[in-house]
């Protein structure tokens, strides 16, 4: 899964040669109720700005129960009479406190509209403490889909998560469920039996015995974080401690499986090696690093990184690119750690847009082979995802009611991105770019014109048709060849009108850089047969074909 394993979101999800990604799952959906709409739009009751969450909730887990509040302190962006706040219906709301009294509210589907009594005025700062209690949702099958994840440990000790990226966050507790609104802290209470511990996102900051046989467990996030990356571990965990760099490395495993982790979470510095490199310092280095053994495949959730890969390398045991390179090294650490630069760091402001996260994350993976085992390697690995690709929904979903786009936000984006390399043409240049956009928009939340923009800026070619043929339609780009006499003719075919694209091809096994348009064009070398012309398929995603 500012993700996805984004459900994983992982999201990962993916069959090994039929894309089907992450809690990220579905094709666009077309049909839309005012449910959708009260999520996914930013109405006046939403025109305020979170500062902090301060959760303190209770796991009961023989219950499955949870209950507690969240002091949500804020800035009204214009006078607030009435706010909005999110809480899934099947979630009790116990009481509102506002300024010590008791407010009045209503709901709406997962939406809870608070009157404010006092309203709150424009830019003035306020909070409230939202009271509440019930049985979250139960995952049925983590991270593909959101909720509580209530299992035992090989010693039958309770072992718990939770995985909600696109679900909502408000799932298991009151929030403004928006991207575009992140708390700039967060400070995580979470009491559970004596025998168990806790772990959140941020820095431990202590714990308490409360006397009543549970313990509470406090965390403190010092970086703006998006609602989905907030979440509870509960285990009998062993911890143990790395460093590298100056960057805290902790560890959360189950006691069986310690030494395994000792072994297996090595391969954490030779990624931070990489990334450090490729990308830039890690972001959150106030709130350290973490991996978190989970009973779930995996989740991206910052500065607590779920971990569930069963300690192997691959996907599960699996390589999903299908060409034997994904099975040296863990898919779960380097794709889930990879969202901390792109999702936690860098994060979409609606959902729609959640290619900005997946796309760039799943190109970390092709990074980090790079770094590992050449470029050569890298080039075969992001071809051989393509087997995962559908090419029949967008990439980008609808705006404004929490709609995801299509899963080849996953490793189609990533095979735009390397598109967008070869036409770059340039590696210095296309890693100076990325590292710069990686620290420009640390910690920021932006839009798909704003990563157009940005990679558009440094090069003469005009990228914008191509993200536009890439992103917001299904079908790729068709390199159209055909014969006129010994000269072979050639041009795009694309959904975009007048597309063009530089592109790479072989002419007798000798590489030429050509520029198609929409409008035909002569290649100035001579051929006698198809066969001698084809695409450098691994610098570049696009179909071919000859025509009459």
């Amino acid at each position: 899964m500012k993700n996805t394993i984004s459900i994983i979101i992982f999201a990962i999800c993916i069959s090994i040669f039929n894309s089907s990604c992450a809690q990220v799952l579905s094709d666009k959906q077309q049909n839309y109720n005012a449910g959708d709409t009260l999520r996914g739009s930013l109405r006046a009751e939403r025109n305020y700005e979170v500062l902090k969450y301060h959760l303190q909730v209770r796991v009961n887990p023989e219950k499955k129960f949870i209950s507690g509040s969240n002091t949500i302190t804020f800035q009204a962006a214009q006078e607030l009479p009435i706010m909005q706040v999110d809480l899934f219906e099947n979630m009790q709301v116990d009481s509102i406190i506002h300024q010590g009294k008791k407010l009045d509210y209503r709901r709406e589907f997962n939406a809870v509209f608070i009157d404010l009594n006092k309203k709150t005025s424009a830019s003035a700062k306020d909070s409230i403490q939202f009271f509440y209690s019930g049985n979250p949702i139960v995952a049925k099958n983590a991270p593909w889909d959101g909720g509580f994840v209530w299992k035992t440990d090989e010693n039958g000790d309770p072992w718990i998560a939770v995985a909600v990226q696109g679900t909502g966050a408000s799932l298991w507790y009151p929030n403004k469920d928006h991207q575009s609104d992140e708390p700039e802290e967060a400070l995580i209470e979470i009491a559970v039996p004596n025998d168990l511990i806790n772990v959140s996102n941020g820095r431990f900051i202590g714990k308490q015995d409360l006397g009543d046989g549970y313990t509470q467990w406090s965390w403190k996030v010092n970086s703006p974080i998006n609602n989905y990356d907030i979440v509870v571990n509960i285990a009998n965990y062993e911890h143990f401690h790395d460093t590298y760099k100056d960057l805290d490395l902790d560890y959360y495993v189950l006691p069986y499986n310690l030494e395994k982790a000792k072994k297996e979470f090595e391969e954490v510095k030779l990624m931070m090696d990489c990334f450090y490199n490729k990308m830039g310092p890690y972001p959150f280095e106030e709130d350290g690093y973490k991996l978190v053994e989970t009973p779930y495949l995996g989740m991206e959730h910052q500065s607590a990184v779920a971990y569930g890969n069963n300690y192997g390398y691959g996907y599960l045991g699996r390589d999903l690119s299908g060409t034997g390179i994904g099975m040296n090294w863990d898919y779960i650490i380097i794709h889930e750690s990879g969202h901390e630069w792109y999702g936690n760091s860098i994060t979409a402001k609606d959902i729609a847009d959640m290619w900005i996260h997946e796309s760039f994350t799943s190109y970390t993976e092709a990074i980090y082979v790079e770094c590992r085992w050449g470029k050569d390697k890298s080039l075969e690995y992001i071809r051989g995802t393509r087997k995962g690709v559908r090419n029949t929904a967008p990439i980008i979903g609808d705006y404004g009611v929490n709609s995801e786009g299509s899963g080849d936000m996953y490793f189609k984006g990533a095979n735009l991105l390397n598109n967008l390399r070869s036409i770059y043409n340039n590696d210095e240049l296309w890693w100076n770019t990325l590292r710069a956009y990686t620290k420009t928009y640390r910690h920021k939340i932006i839009e798909t014109k704003t990563v157009e923009d940005y990679f558009n800026a440094p090069i003469k070619e005009d990228l914008a048709p191509i993200f536009d043929q890439y992103l917001r339609h299904s079908k790729l780009p068709v390199l159209q060849f055909k014969m006129n006499g010994n000269k072979v003719l050639y041009r795009w075919q694309a959904d975009v009108e007048n597309f063009k694209m530089p592109v790479s091809i072989f002419v007798e096994n000798k590489e030429i850089r050509i520029t198609p348009t929409s409008k035909w064009q002569s290649l100035k070398e001579n051929i006698k047969r198809k066969d001698q012309i084809r695409v450098n398929d691994l610098k570049y995603y696009v179909d071919s074909e000859f025509v009459n």
